[in-house]
């Protein structure tokens, strides 16, 4: 107990930025970004923010025992999180992410095995079709089954105007955000079963129509489409199929893809923050496990009190 008050101690001072005026920090860097090189507060993983502007440390219950998850972008940000909490709830996961990323990953999977998880290693590129078969075969046989599927790895870029927007960027947002999803998706059902689950990570960008993200927008609410749509193919079968919308969320794709003027309006939100990558998990958790069973097709939206059109 003791522990984990002086772990939520820790945390709640070196996110004080978040409390006092909710800015954040301006800072930039380079793509793709990495989690240990970010400067001022670091995202919060397994800590969830108090009515008094404190942490408290997450309270699993083992809803996810003996369960296995692939978790793409599962280095930093919101996915590590997953999986770190994941592995609080019982489940092993197997996170891919891009070699480059090799640091932020082993940070990832010793954090997981501070809780008698399980995480494999799996650096690739997940927007070439090949890749993806290749996670899943060795999703199979380090851990034998996949329970859970989550789609989270994503790119973005700020760009103002359609003009200015390259072709090359357009195919590259798209096969990096939504075409890994279909095969991934595709390869996993084949060894998936009644119970199974699949979770989407979309945004609240899909609703509102962010006007400098044009292509990133585009590719969430492809994503939510494709949730629907494989949430009736598959719910026949018992697999549900969710997805997730997050608002502004701290991670490392923050400050290596956002100009400083968008910076000072990333606080924006009803609720005068952004959000951290474990109030994201929390969702991720309950769409996993039986607490959400009567929920397919659909999506969550923790966006710091963002009222849209679900």
């Amino acid at each position: 107990m003791e522990t984990a008050k002086n772990a939520a101690k820790s945390v709640q001072s070196e996110d004080s930025q978040f409390k006092s005026g909710h800015q954040v920090p301006i800072q930039h860097m380079d793509q793709p970004s990495l989690q240990s090189d970010m400067k001022g507060p670091k995202p919060v993983d397994t800590e969830i923010p108090t009515e008094d502007g404190g942490y408290q440390t997450y309270k699993a219950a083992g809803k996810l025992k003996g369960k296995k998850a692939i978790i793409t972008g599962g280095d930093s940000g919101i996915g590590r999180a997953v999986a770190i909490m994941f592995a609080m709830e019982g489940a092993d996961s197997i996170i891919a992410y891009l070699p480059e990323e090799q640091k932020d990953a082993e940070d990832t999977k010793a954090q997981v095995e501070k809780y008698n998880g399980k995480c494999y290693l799996f650096p690739t590129d997940i927007s070439k079709m090949e890749n993806c078969k290749k996670l899943v075969d060795e999703a199979l046989e380090k851990m034998g089954a996949i329970n859970i599927l989550v789609n989270n790895a994503a790119y973005q870029n700020m760009i103002n105007g359609i003009a200015e927007l390259s072709e090359d960027q357009w195919l590259k947002t798209f096969n990096t955000n939504i075409h890994p999803y279909f095969y991934l998706s595709k390869y996993s059902l084949a060894h998936m079963k009644s119970g199974d689950t699949i979770i989407n990570c979309a945004s609240v960008n899909a609703y509102i129509g962010r006007p400098d993200l044009l292509d990133y927008t585009s590719s969430k609410g492809a994503i939510v489409s494709f949730t629907r749509g494989l949430h009736n193919q598959q719910i026949p079968y018992g697999i549900r199929v969710n997805a997730v919308c997050p608002g502004p969320v701290w991670t490392p794709l923050i400050p290596s893809t956002m100009k400083s003027y968008a910076m000072d309006q990333f606080s924006a939100t009803p609720m005068g923050r952004p959000g951290q990558p474990s109030e994201m998990a929390t969702c991720f958790v309950f769409l996993a496990s039986q607490d959400s069973s009567m929920i397919s097709g659909q999506s969550l939206h923790p966006n710091g009190g963002v009222v849209v059109n679900s």
